[in-house]
């Protein structure tokens, strides 16, 4: 609600019921009144506390799930590095063994 509508509300109450100004019970209400809007008062300061500070922990998370997905690509591209290297590798072992086998054949047949 604005200041100013909120200033109108209260012109138009103060208005609408002056006889009520000087009762002694009315004015019992209106101190309730003021406690009523000091305690919503601080009701609206602890609102507005916590709505920033779930803010700030909410920038802070997903600044870290940014770094975290950022972190994650960079660990996928290192695994389908090693993969192929590891392919590579055994591809590499395949041929040598095939030929030492071919060698150890060839060993054979002369001793025969």
């Amino acid at each position: 609600m604005s200041p100013s509508s909120l200033e109108s509300q209260i012109a138009e109450h103060s208005v609408s019921e002056p006889s009520e100004m000087h009762d002694p019970e009315t004015s019992g209400n209106l101190a309730l009144s003021s406690s009523d809007f000091s305690a919503l008062e601080d009701r609206v300061a602890r609102t507005v506390q916590l709505v920033k500070s779930e803010r700030q922990a909410r920038a802070a998370a997903e600044q870290r799930a940014d770094s975290l997905d950022t972190q994650l690509h960079e660990q996928l591209a290192l695994v389908k590095s090693m993969q192929e290297e590891v392919r590579a590798l055994n591809a590499e072992r395949d041929q040598v063994r095939q030929r030492v086998e071919r060698l150890l054949s060839q060993l054979d047949a002369l001793e025969v």
